[in-house]
This record gives C-alpha cells, structure tokens and sequence, in this order.
C-alpha cells in the first residue's frame, strides 16, 4: 500500500527481535553415493552455518543447503528457485564465516571444495549450525507415555521456531517464506500455548489492517502482501483477520489488540457480506478450500473432497461470530446486534443450503462435519448426528486422516465433543499414511506441509510445492494440550483455569505444563491398576473447573496442587477373535489385528500390501478373507496363520 510520510509515527517494535536461540553441532559426516560430502545436523532447522576455517588465499568453498535426503543424495528440488547457497571466498588467514542477510531451512549440508577434505573430527570443530528465530519465551510444553507422540510435540515446537522469524512464515527454506494467513490462522491456538507469541502475532496483525485498508477490507492470503496474486479474499485465508485477534484475547486476554484490530475485523466481515448478497452464502469464487486433503493429487493441492463453497460459507458464518463477539467485548451495542443477526441468518442458510433433515451435509467429507460441530453451524441433535457420521467416515477410512489444512486442526474437537474420544485416539496414534505419525516414522524433526511429503520409499512427493517445515498440520498440539492432558484456558488469559483431561485409548499417562501471568499450571493422567490418577497445579490468585475422566460433574479448586483418583473409563476388555470371517470394519477396529493382517500381507512378500494400506472401504459389509481373495494365493494363509497366533496369545493372556 502507498503510505504518506506525514502519517507515520515511529514507536518502539512490539514484537521480539530475531536472534540467534540455539546452536547444532554436527551429527554425522556422509559421503553420498555420487561421492558428495554432506553434514548432516540431526534436526530440520533453521539459520545459517558459523564456518571457521583456514586456507589458501581466494580459494572457494560452496555449501549447499537442504532439509531431506533423497535417495543417499542431497534433495534440493523442493527448493523451487531457491538456489539455498553460499559461497565461502577464503582469506588466505583464520576466517569465521556466518552470513548475515541471509538464512536457510536445513537439516543437511552439502560442502564442495574444503582444503585438504573434511573428516568428521574436523566438521565437528569447524561447523556449527546458528539457529535463529524471533526471540520469544517458551511457555508451554507437552508430554506422553507415547515416544512418537512426544517427537510430534516436539516436531512442532520446532516448526514454530522455524518459521517465526520476524513475522509468521509457512515455510523458511523454498524460494517463498512468506506470511500466509492460513497457516498461522489454524496455527495461532497453538503458537499461543508454546511461546509468548502475543507481541509476535499482534504485532503482525497491525501489517494485516494495513493491507485490509488498501483493499476495501480484503485480508490478502500473504501479510505483508507481495504476490501479483492473491487480493481477492480467500476463506479460511483472510479470515485470519478476525480468528487471530480472538485467539489473542482468549489466550492472552490482550484486550488492547482486540480493540485495535476490531475496525480490521468488521472491515474483512463487511466485504464477505458484499460477496455473499442476500443469500448469505459465499459461493462460486476462487478458494484454497480444504487445502492439501491427502486425496488430492500431487499437482492439485486444491483438490479436496469437501466442497469449497462449504467451506467458504462456513468460514462466513465463523467470522460473523467472532465480530459478534469482539463487538461485545468493545462495548460496540449496534455491532453485536448487527452481526449477531448476521450471523444467524447466515448459519440458518449455511444449514439449509448444504444439509439433509437426516443430518448429512452433501459434501459428505470428514472435514465438512468438523466444521459444522466446530463451528457450531447445527443443533445439538444434528450435532450428536453428525459426530457419528464423522466418526464412521473416519473408521471406513482405517483410522486414516483426510482432512487439509481447514479440517485438520479441528477434526480432533469435533470427535471428541460428540462422545468419539476412541477415534480421535486412533486418528493420533495411526502410523500409516496419511497421519500425523507417519513423518515421525520417516524420521521428520518438523512438520510437513504434506501428509506425504516424502513417500514410503524414500522419493520426494512429486507435487511442484513440497516443504518439510510446515506447521499448519501441527496445530493438532493444542487439542494435545487442552483435552488429552486437559490443560484450557477457561476465562481470558487463564485467570479461571479449566482442566478436562481425556484419557485416550493407547496412552499411559500425558502430562502438559503451561507459564500462565500468574504461574506455573500444570494437568495431567496417569493409569494405575484400572484407576485413573489425575494431577493439577493450580497458579496463585486463580481458580479451576474440574472435569474428571468419567465424571459428568464440574468442580472448583483455589490456588495449589490437586490430586483426585476415579475408576478409569476407557474399555479394557480383550477384542473378540478375528478370523478371515471378521468383517474389515471389525478388523480396523482392533488396533493390533489391524497390524498383524498388514504385516501378514507384508511377509507373504506378495507385492500387494500396499493395495489393503491404501484400502478406503474398512466397513462391516464386506469381509477381510472376501478383500484377501484379490491378493495371490499364499497372502491368505499367511494372514490365517498369524490371526491365529494374535488369538492364541490374547487368550492366553485371559487365562493367565
């Protein structure tokens, strides 16, 4: 936007600095199968290389930088356009070498022309990774009696630091890093929990309504905006103008960023309202839509299965919400008559366009029931309704996510506000592809932007945008941190704590600590022989809701630790035997039959495992030895031979 000179008024910065947070030493020293030598630092991050070396005078040393391996060899087209190089011209004396205009996302370096060779002895003195990041304090942290669940947690505490570098990227190392809005839309709840993110984000909303009010109220999809694309208003994208400023208020209790951004607010709620028209409904026009779904194809990242209308208009209904509600706060009377009616009228038709009396939505996709329960679009009996809908899609796809960026950070309150805590568990532990856990078998140390961003064997996805720092899909850390270990703001700002936990199928005990303004809180389960031990740390100067596991209940707590002990709630009885008889929705059922056909299927070396991972239909209306018979000859007795065994021992273990 053009500014004039005369209206710019210096004041301090808001937000952090960027600075040097940490530094990385050199794990390991590879020679590539070409002959390359690359180091390899053990973790996605992101800097810049401190080189200390010495040499003959003018000689060159180029370092090449990258997040993944491909195949042994460094794998560098995910960069795009980014040549992600430096060039180290030598002294001929002791030269300390750190770029300061520049950074890189990496987790490996390629080196090229190091006198004399490196060794490992060497790489390890002379090389150290400089990780920087906008400065900002760790507030929140997480953990479980599950190791690739803690390495989730952690993958995402480091996608965060990666790509808060001075304004909130959605990825650091391709020839972009820009601000998109969606990201840090679906993100924000998260970034709120981890880091005193306040300044950081409040900050960069101020750049929002600068660019709103350049463009008749419109949120580009980038803040600041720099594309000769992307003006026109994108859902889930632009609303980042109202669902920001609520996050801040609900988590910081920052009232002084609702009431500045509050005219950006109205403003991004007004021009939605101009290209909605009478009907209410936001409809026709260019949209992301559920972006990355794990069914679109590689080139089509738009390509999802819930319609884009639906979730543009549901996005419509949302924002109107959040208006309604920062207009209340403001003490704006006409605002929150007008947008409040706004709102509901645009629910009403959000409901009547897209929804059966019998509680189906027409796109009948795992993220459009999350966004009507999350958003709360339908009623309490429509809602029970779909919760049940939500959870069948997600058992017929064997416990497998397809949700994008808009349904994924969600998807887990949905099911586990309609009762559905179990699917929600195997939508967390699942280990296949597509799942949060899947990177971290591939070995991820931050989040990627695709559920496959590196394939099973080894091969970069082929779309033209791959990034392996990527935090959109992390945001399911604040459902880890709020309902898992039961840790929730529950007034503005944490002055009333709400502690809820959930303990899920799987998990032995989870643990969540937040800095809260007035302390130190903390929430957590353990189980103990069929008892579910629950523990909390209550701040000075505030209070607790209570929920316990199994309870239906509330109770209030002061300041102080609390430990209460109630029945565990979670079903612990033994499956029933599955046989080739059993239904393949029995068989996805039973997590540890589950495994053992796949891995049956795998020994019998058929060729053909691949064809039960990626099955879609995991119902009761077709049995598994009715799916084997498509399979060669021997899969069948394998599977009968291993299903067998998983019967003998459970049984076994009954006897005992």
């Amino acid at each position: 936007m053009r500014v004039d000179a005369a209206d710019v008024v210096p004041e301090p910065a808001i937000a952090e600095p960027v600075r040097r947070v940490d530094e990385v030493a050199v794990q390991e020293l590879i020679t590539t199968p070409s002959g390359r030598t690359v180091l390899d630092f053990g973790q996605n991050l992101v800097g810049r290389l401190r080189v200390r070396l010495t040499g003959e005078r003018g000689q060159v040393i180029t370092v090449r930088h990258a997040e993944v391996l491909e195949h042994g060899e460094l794998g560098v087209r995910p960069l795009r356009h980014a040549a992600a190089t430096d060039h180290l011209v030598l002294s001929g004396g002791e030269d300390v070498f750190e770029p300061e205009f520049t950074f890189h996302g990496f987790r490996y370096a390629e080196v090229d022309g190091w006198p004399g060779g490196l060794d490992p002895e060497t790489a390890r003195a002379a090389v150290t990774a400089v990780v920087i990041s906008s400065d900002m304090r760790r507030t929140g942290w997480f953990e479980s009696s599950d190791e690739l669940v803690n390495r989730l947690h952690e993958n995402v505490v480091r996608g965060m630091r990666g790509n808060f570098v001075s304004l909130p990227t959605d990825c650091p190392q391709r020839d972009e890093r820009l601000g998109w809005t969606g990201d840090i839309q679906v993100f924000g709840p998260t970034a709120s929990y981890l880091y005193d993110s306040d300044a950081f984000l409040a900050s960069w909303l101020r750049d929002v309504a600068a660019e709103q009010a350049d463009r008749g109220g419109v949120c580009p999809v980038v803040v600041p905006f720099v594309l000769p694309f992307g003006a026109k208003p994108a859902a889930a994208w632009g609303d980042a103008a109202t669902v920001v400023p609520t996050t801040l208020l609900e988590r910081f209790a920052d009232r002084r960023a609702l009431a500045e951004q509050y005219p950006s607010m109205r403003s991004w709620a007004d021009a939605l309202l101009d290209l909605a028209g009478d009907r209410l409904l936001w409809e026709g026009m260019f949209q992301f839509g559920d972006w990355l779904d794990p069914d679109a194809p590689p080139d089509d990242p738009a390509g999802a299965k819930a319609d884009p209308d639906i979730v543009a208009s549901a996005y419509l209904v949302r924002s109107l919400q959040l208006v309604t509600r920062a207009a209340r706060e403001v003490g704006d009377a006409a605002g929150v008559e007008r947008y409040g009616d706004l709102s509901e009228r645009a629910r009403r038709a959000w409901v009547a366009e897209y929804t059966t009396p019998a509680g189906r939505i027409v796109s009948d996709a795992q993220t459009a029931y999350a966004l009507a329960i999350a958003f709360d679009l339908v009623d309490d009996v429509t809602r029970a309704v779909m919760g049940d809908r939500l959870a069948w899609l997600v058992r017929r796809a064997g416990y497998r996510i397809g949700t994008g960026f808009v349904g994924t950070p969600i998807i887990q309150d949905a099911l586990t506000g309609t009762g559905h805590a179990d699917v929600a568990a195997r939508l967390l532990l699942q280990t296949g592809v597509p799942s949060w856990l899947y990177a971290v078998t591939m070995g991820a140390t931050t989040v990627w932007e695709r559920w496959d961003s590196m394939l099973p064997d080894g091969s970069i996805n082929p779309g033209e945008m791959t990034s392996f720092n990527h935090y959109a899909f992390g945001a399911v850390a604040d459902w880890l941190h709020r309902t898992v270990a039961g840790l929730a703001p529950g007034t503005h700002g944490y002055r009333r704590l709400r502690i809820a936990p959930v303990p899920i199928a799987g998990l032995d005990h989870a643990t969540t600590r937040f800095e809260t303004p007035y302390g130190l809180a903390e929430a957590g389960w353990a189980a103990r022989d069929g008892q579910i031990v629950v523990r909390a740390v209550v701040p000075p100067n505030t209070t607790a809701v209570v929920v316990l596991p199994g309870g239906t209940g509330e109770l209030e707590v002061g300041a102080g630790r609390h430990e209460w002990t109630v029945p565990d709630p979670r079903d612990r009885s033994v499956p029933p035997p599955v046989t080739l008889d059993s239904t393949l929705g029995a068989v996805a059922d039973d997590p540890e039959a589950f495994a053992t056909v796949l891995a049956a299927v795998e020994d019998a070396d058929t060729g053909q495992t691949g064809a039960l991972r990626s099955l879609k239909e995991w119902t009761d209306q077709r049995t598994l030895a009715e799916e084997l018979v498509r399979l060669p000859t021997g899969a069948p007795d394998e599977v009968r031979t291993a299903l067998e065994a998983l019967n003998a021992r459970r049984g076994a273990v009954v006897a005992g």
